[in-house]
């Protein structure tokens, strides 16, 4: 059953939050109030961005580097750590450069991040391990047991969300039975974006609404909890959390070691930031309980914002939103584009996508396949899966007249069918709602928004802008420094719907038949995962 967690007011700081405000950050914010831009940095799971906009939320410049993904055993999605830093540093330059200004027109900076993952940080600020990104599936033993042994059932009114296995805390418990030697190594326990400011500012912080979806914090009370993590086995890392700071609370300046760097000021506010998912949202104007978010991107995240949090067992996570008074109730799984991505590079490695647009390439074909039924299914479970855990991607329904074109608009639908999966669950708690913002790598396909919109039937609204989480950060680096009253004026004045991708009602038969086969063939399979 869902439930209202009572008691639960924001307005009121935790005493675990530290008790300082904004004032004891006093910066002579005044000489940055006479610079003109606003910087993001975006730390996905390969790909970090630095993008930097100007007061009316206008992209001026997007500067971008890569990190590499290792993956030493079956499971493990690790990066490291002091590679990731340095590709911040790079995305800082490259975005400067671009927009031909001084570090000194720049009022405020913030980062943002994927959520989940865990980066183990020592004294001296280098890795006691590389990090790992949330699909990471080392953890999944615990999953399985905090499900089974009643400890799931006893945290959720305190986490408000699933377990697992690319949470910190099943990573952490992974790591205090298979590595404790890292863990004593460890002085911080950091979030990504968190990371990235403390290398930033040198100071250490855990931005509250990107740890309200880790599982490491109460979120009913808004603080660390020492029995919640206690009822895991993780009480050993209580001292290792960082303090706790908001989204829009600058949390410290550029120090003059990242200013020699990056061609940043020393003493440019940086502020707390948030996580992608959150972001994301803030980026495309979710500031009110109407509308709901989609991101399509390595996760099939699909959420809205409520003024009334709801913890509920078959729910994926309530988190805090950067607005006060706001909880992100929210849908996902690592089941989205990024099944589109491994297609494109494993199934079709032999053509040359470095000189073609990928959507632009993608588009064509699955504009190739007519709208009514080929009969094939794509299940996009290659990372995860959103039914059972043990879940895994496959295709149904081949024939030998199939082609790629085929499998490629069997792999659109079916990702839109597994967003279809989360939003159909949301809808036990709210309506309708009366639009849907979309961000990630579909959002960069006007098919694909289409199809979004015939499948969901309901209107799809795309931004201008395409750096969403980099531009979510700004958000949060302009409420930071004052340069806008509220996260809601921000995102009125920094937000601009570029179009509006209607349903057709024609479609909506088709698109339904087309649904229950794929939940037909998943409840089919459901019996053989286990034995995988």
């Amino acid at each position: 059953m869902a439930c209202e967690v009572a008691n639960c007011s924001r307005m009121i700081k935790p005493v675990d939050v530290i008790d300082q405000s904004v004032s004891n950050f006093k910066l002579k914010l005044e000489v940055f109030k006479m610079g003109k831009y606003l910087l993001g940095l975006d730390n996905g799971g390969t790909m970090i961005k630095a993008a930097l906009y100007d007061l009316k939320g206008n992209e001026v410049a997007i500067s971008s580097s890569k990190t590499m993904m290792y993956q030493p055993e079956p499971g493990f999605t690790e990066r490291n750590i002091e590679e990731m830093w340095q590709a911040n540093v790079i995305a800082i330059k490259g975005v400067i450069k671009k927009a031909g200004i001084t570090g000194s027109e720049i009022i405020g900076l913030a980062a943002t991040g994927h959520g989940n993952g865990l980066y183990l940080v020592k004294e001296d600020g280098t890795q006691t391990y590389n990090g790992m990104i949330s699909t990471d599936v080392r953890g999944r033993e615990y999953v399985i047991k905090w499900q089974k042994d009643g400890t799931y059932e006893k945290i959720l009114p305190k986490t408000m969300q699933c377990v697992f296995a690319g949470q910190p805390t099943t990573l952490l418990r992974w790591f205090i039975d298979h590595r404790p030697a890292v863990l004593k190594e460890t002085k911080w326990i950091f979030m990504c974006k968190d990371y990235i400011r403390f290398r930033l500012t040198g100071e250490a912080y855990g931005e509250i609404a990107d740890m309200s979806g880790s599982s490491l914090m109460n979120v009913r009370d808004v603080k660390y909890d020492r029995e919640l993590l206690a009822e895991m086995g993780l009480e050993s890392i209580y001292d290792k959390l960082p303090p706790l700071r908001y989204s829009g609370e600058v949390c410290g300046t550029i120090t003059k070691e990242v200013a020699e760097l990056t061609g940043l000021v020393e003493g440019t506010p940086v502020a707390g930031g948030c996580m992608d998912i959150h972001a994301s949202a803030m980026a495309v104007g979710i500031t009110d309980e109407d509308k709901m978010c989609v991101v399509a991107g390595t996760w099939s995240i699909n959420e809205y914002i409520s003024k009334k949090p709801v913890v509920d067992k078959d729910l994926f996570m309530t988190s805090i939103y950067p607005i006060p008074g706001y909880w992100m109730i929210l849908e996902g799984s690592p089941t989205s584009a990024s099944n589109l991505e491994w297609f494109l590079t494993e199934i079709l490695r032999d053509i040359d996508l470095k000189e073609l647009d990928v959507y632009e390439y993608s588009n064509h074909c699955v504009n190739c396949v007519a709208d009514e039924d080929c009969g094939v299914v794509f299940l996009p479970f290659l990372y995860a899966s959103n039914v059972n855990i043990n879940a895994k991607a496959c295709f149904i329904g081949l024939n030998s007249y199939h082609n790629r074109d085929n499998m490629l608009r069997a792999v659109y639908e079916g990702i839109v069918f597994s967003h279809k999966y989360h939003i159909e669950k949301l809808l036990k708690y709210r309506d309708v709602p009366k639009s849907i913002r979309i961000a990630g790598g579909v959002a960069k396909s006007r098919v694909w928004v289409q199809m979004f919109a015939d499948i969901l039937q309901v209107p799809i609204e795309v931004t201008e802008c395409t750096e969403l989480g980099a531009l979510g950060a700004a958000i949060c680096a302009g409420v930071a420094t004052n340069t806008y009253a509220s996260f809601k004026e921000a995102s009125d004045v920094m937000v601009e719907i570029a179009y509006t991708a209607k349903p057709n009602p024609d479609k909506q038969a088709m698109y339904q038949k087309k649904y229950h086969r794929y939940l037909k063939v998943i409840n089919a399979l459901d019996g053989i995962w286990d034995e995988y």
